[in-house]
């Protein structure tokens, strides 16, 4: 059996809609690559190639390794001077990022466990401690 070609389940995207996707998709990916290689370019101009958590020096042939920290992880805040970057190696990036993203899941932990102790109406163990005294008398 042949599907019907008048009812089609998905949706028809035109030409014209699927070019405008296409051109927004190329632009952002544009704009992020032109952000980054300039700031990019910049702090190896500005800093040494080395990183500045373990100290592994690059040369031209492994300076792929060597990566662009902002210190206050806002990617956009990108000053001349560089004072908001500094290199490190892939592996001190990984871990500065690592170390972040934990440290931001435990203040949120922080607020959940400050906001359920005021919110809990039920404590089962409250009397824990009469019960165990009644049982074992």
């Amino acid at each position: 059996m042949a599907p019907s070609s008048s009812k089609s389940l998905r949706p028809r995207t035109t030409a014209i809609q699927s070019n405008r996707v296409d051109q927004l998709i190329a632009s952002a990916r544009k704009s992020r690559e032109d952000r980054m290689t300039g700031y990019r370019e910049r702090s190896l101009s500005i800093h040494p190639w080395v990183c500045a958590r373990c100290g592994r020096a690059f040369v031209r042939e492994n300076l792929s390794e060597l990566t662009v920290h902002h210190k206050d992880h806002n990617h956009d805040n990108n000053p001349n001077d560089g004072s908001n970057w500094e290199n490190l190696c892939l592996y001190c990036h990984d871990n500065e990022h690592s170390r972040y993203e934990e440290h931001h899941a435990s203040l949120q932990g922080q607020k959940l466990e400050e906001s359920s102790e005021s919110v809990a109406m039920h404590h089962p163990f409250a009397n824990l401690k009469e019960l165990l005294a009644k049982k074992s008398n």
